[in-house]
Parts: structure tokens; C-alpha cells; sequence
């Protein structure tokens, strides 16, 4: 039995480009590539500005302590000023004169008083003396009580300068507390401003640094992807293929041909009898 070998090939022509194309491709794969490196862009000046600004020592962060410090010393002295032993401090300095007017004044309504009774008297008597004692006592009554008044007016009059001292400290310390707060949230706001600011920077030098890095990439990988469309080309082009088909028989033993030719004449005898040959 012969046995047929086929053999398929492009045409020569085509085979050629494309075992050309299987060599370069391969000296262009044993080149190693140097990727370029990821690069993150660092922080801008205007952030780290922001940063220098937002610390401790800059009067960012914490810039508030010196005005809480100075709203503390206000309330404590607002808080000794209430204290009672200091109220000698608000008196009024010309009480000592105003008293002495008092008693000046009721010294002449006593010498005016003793001078009455002796008149009315004609002189001396039991009763202008009882009279003269009891105006006497009555001017002494009426002293007493204007010089009490006038310590009272003068002591509430401390008080309420006191108060009122230790009120206007007490709110000078509430606004030195506010102005802190105030001042603090005015200066982060500013810094938070800035640090976004300097963060778009950032951010437009890290757009650069990624298309700069992909126009690398794409100029790396230029020939791979020109390799790449010519075997696309090759794979699409039509097939112009020979065909070259061989024939070989087998070789037979001379026992293989003596069994075979003796089945055959069995075989071809069977049939002659059956036909009535024989």
C-alpha cells in the first residue's frame, strides 16, 4: 500500500518576510527596555509655605495661646478686683474733706443754735439751758446722720466702681479670648487657602511628569507596535501555498508474498467451485 507525504509552503517571497520579520523581532526582544521611573512631583512652594506658616513657632497652629494668656490675666484681675478688702482702692479720695465740711457746717449751726437761746433768754436760765441742749442734741442727731450718709454714699459709689472695673476687665478678657479665636480660624483659613493652592500646583507638575512619562513609554514601544502591525499584515495576507505530495510502497517479505498469493489462490478456488468451474 503506497503511503502519500504532503508538504504545505508559502511562497518563497512571503516565507521571506516572514522569517525576516521573526529576526528582527527577536533582536528587538533581546534588547531590555529601561521603563522610566514613576515620579510623583513634590509639594510646591506655596504649600510649603503654608506648612511653615501653619507651625507652632510661626504663630499658626496655636497662635492663639498668647491672647487666651492675656484673657486669663484680665478675668483674674477682674476676679481680685471684686475681692472686698479692695475697696478702700475705688473711695473717694476727698471723703475726709467732705466730712470735714459736714462737721463745719453743723459747728455753725451749733454756735448759731447757743447763741439763739442766750438771746432769747436774756441770759442764762434753766429753761434756755434745757432748751439750748435739746437743739444741741438735735444738730448732734442731724451730724451724725449726714456724716453716715455721706460714708454710705461714698461706699456704694466704691462699690459700683468696683463693679464696674471688674466688669470691664472681665470683657476686655472675653474679647482677648474671642480675638484669639477669631484670629486663629483667620489664619488657618488663610493657610488652608494657600496649601490648596500650592496643592493645584502640585498637581499640574504631576500631570506633566505622567505625559512625559507615557510620550517615553509610547516612544519605547514605537517598534514593538510596528512589529506588531506587519504581523497582522502577514496573518491577513492571502495564501499563495505549493503543494509537494510523495509516494513510497511498502516493501514485502517473500513470506508475506507466499501467504498472501496463497490466500488468494484459496480464495479463488472457493469461488470456482461455487461458481461449478470445477
Amino acid at each position: 500500500m503506497a503511503v502519500e507525504t504532503s508538504i504545505v509552503r508559502e511562497a518563497p517571497e512571503i516565507e521571506a518576510y516572514k522569517i525576516g520579520l521573526l529576526e528582527s523581532a527577536k533582536k528587538l526582544a533581546d534588547q531590555p527596555i529601561t521603563v522610566p521611573i514613576q515620579q510623583i512631583a513634590g509639594m510646591s512652594g506655596l504649600q510649603t509655605d503654608a506648612l511653615t506658616a501653619a507651625a507652632p513657632a510661626t504663630g499658626g497652629i496655636g497662635g492663639y495661646q498668647q491672647y487666651l494668656t492675656d484673657a486669663g490675666t484680665a478675668l483674674g484681675e477682674a476676679q481680685t478686683t471684686l475681692d472686698p478688702s479692695g475697696i478702700t482702692q475705688f473711695m473717694n479720695p476727698y471723703q475726709a474733706a467732705v466730712q470735714a465740711e459736714i462737721d463745719r457746717s453743723y459747728n455753725i449751726q451749733a454756735a448759731q443754735a447757743g447763741l439763739q437761746a442766750v438771746g432769747q433768754a436774756g441770759g442764762p436760765s434753766a429753761f434756755g439751758g434745757s432748751r439750748a441742749a435739746i437743739q444741741q442734741a438735735e444738730i448732734g442727731r442731724n451730724r451724725a446722720a449726714a456724716l453716715a450718709q455721706a460714708q454710705a454714699q461714698n461706699f456704694l459709689q466704691a462699690q459700683q466702681a468696683q463693679q464696674t472695673q471688674a466688669e470691664s476687665l472681665g470683657q476686655i478678657g472675653l474679647r482677648q479670648a474671642a480675638l484669639g479665636q477669631q484670629s486663629q480660624q483667620s489664619a488657618l483659613q488663610d493657610i488652608e487657602t494657600q496649601f490648596n493652592l500650592g496643592k493645584q500646583q502640585q498637581g499640574q507638575q504631576q500631570a506633566e511628569l505622567e505625559a512625559q512619562r507615557q510620550s517615553d513609554l509610547a516612544q519605547l514601544y514605537e517598534p514593538y507596535q510596528r512589529y506588531g502591525f506587519l504581523s497582522d499584515i502577514y496573518k491577513g495576507a492571502p495564501t499563495t501555498q505549493q503543494s509537494i505530495t510523495s509516494a513510497t510502497a511498502p516493501n514485502v517479505s517473500p513470506a508475506q508474498t507466499y501467504l498472501g498469493l496463497g490466500i488468494a489462490g484459496l480464495s479463488a478456488a472457493a469461488g470456482a467451485k461455487t461458481a461449478g468451474l470445477f
